[in-house]
């Protein structure tokens, strides 16, 4: 690390590369941190959290129990342990309050202002976060597994919907209506996300275990149907075959540059995906246990060199290498199935939440700095010691330096 400083001192070396060296750095170092608690508010599990984007301070979550909790991260007390306070709930005495289990919040990608939650009350509120009442209510015909705000949109303001009903409902925040239906999969739309790279690019995923991309501009049906096998595509037959996964496909995340898709299926299996062509990329994360007859929420880092994904897995959150396919760690806490995680890319920290009530905090560990004197010392007299985690190996610096 003090060769890094050194060189982005002398002006050898771009900042990035420092950053992405310490972000990596910590995200390797992750645990369950015993001096950082979050309020237990749900009295039963939670479905779903998000951390907004605009101060990266405020969390969301939403429970089986209909509970909608908003948490402060930050820590104002000076104290080394502290407890991330509930700042306000919409809980059961509340007469807005969902009827039925929360399935997704969302904030508002530009202002905190607002957010959005969906639930199997057949409804989808935007809620005005300074009253705590919804400004508008969305009503379907079936139970709401997922929906989707884009991060970057600037021409729409777009909803992506999921329900029991295989048409994609896209809803529009300015004129309160829903706007526009897409046809194409055969059974309940488990979940469903916005490119964050192209605006108008929506990728769905389907209990017909399929995964279809759209370009919401067009009327003429899905772009592409990923399919696992790498098919030809340019058979219109090949379409009735194409599945991404051979079960039920219940999890979608683009990665931060949006370039590649990942999804996961009680075929426990996950999967990348090339997000321009469809592309398989056929790498292998080995079994990922996956027994959710609804959406899972899982997260990629951000920021980081490789770049790191975790799943919830059973009772614990994997962390897999993105492109080996390698299992880093797991992530063990939690006294019941993992349901939701979600990464903080400004402290590179992960927050989950399961079927016990508990949201917990994976907060990184760093090493004394005479351990990694150490280490370092290990690594150039001794680099094929397995004593020392290749990860911490200096994968950035060429050979010249």
């Amino acid at each position: 690390m003090l060769g890094f400083l050194t060189a982005r001192r002398a002006g050898l070396d771009d900042p990035l590369r420092l950053r992405r060296a310490e972000s990596t750095r910590r995200v390797l170092g992750l645990q369950l941190n015993p001096d950082r608690d979050v309020d237990r508010i749900h009295g039963n599990g939670i479905n779903a959290i998000d951390i907004e984007a605009v101060e990266g301070r405020y969390m969301l979550s939403g429970g089986a129990d209909g509970v909608i909790v908003i948490y402060d991260l930050e820590n104002f007390s000076g104290k080394l342990q502290y407890t991330c306070k509930a700042v306000c709930t919409i809980g059961r005495s509340s007469r807005y309050v969902h009827k039925f289990s929360v399935e997704t919040v969302q904030w508002y990608p530009y202002d905190t202002g607002m957010f959005v939650s969906s639930s199997f009350d057949k409804t989808m509120k935007v809620w005005d976060t300074e009253t705590l009442k919804p400004a508008e209510v969305f009503q379907f015909e079936g139970n709401v597994y997922c929906h989707h705000l884009s991060p970057i949109a600037r021409k729409h303001s777009l909803i992506a919907v999921g329900t029991t009903n295989p048409k994609i409902q896209l809803c529009d925040l300015k004129s309160g209506s829903r706007i526009h239906i897409l046809q194409g999969h055969r059974a309940e739309v488990l979940s469903v996300r916005w490119s964050p790279r192209y605006e108008h690019i929506l990728a769905t995923a389907s209990a017909d275990s399929k995964v279809k991309v759209w370009d919401v501009r067009r009327a003429s049906g899905s772009l592409f149907t990923l399919d696992q096998h790498n098919g030809d595509k340019s058979k219109a037959s090949s379409e009735a075959v194409n599945t991404a996964h051979n079960g039920r496909v219940n999890g979608l995340c683009f990665t931060g540059d949006g370039l590649y898709l990942l999804t996961t299926g009680t075929d426990d299996r996950m999967r990348l995906w090339n997000s321009a062509t469809g592309e398989n990329t056929l790498v292998n994360y080995g079994k990922v246990c996956n027994e959710s007859r609804k959406r899972l929420q899982f997260t990629v880092s951000r920021g980081c060199s490789p770049e790191f994904v975790f799943v919830p897995c059973g009772s614990s959150v994997a962390v897999y290498t993105l492109h080996t396919g390698e299992l880093v760690t797991m992530l063990r806490g939690h006294y019941n199935n993992v349901d939701c995680c979600e990464f903080h890319p400004d402290y590179q920290e992960v927050y989950s939440g399961g079927k016990d009530c508990n949201i917990l905090a994976w907060v990184p560990v760093l090493r004394p700095s005479g351990v990694e004197e150490d280490s370092d010392h290990e690594v150039k007299g001794a680099a094929g010691q397995s004593s020392v985690n290749p990860a911490f190996q200096d994968a950035w610096s060429s050979d010249e330096d």
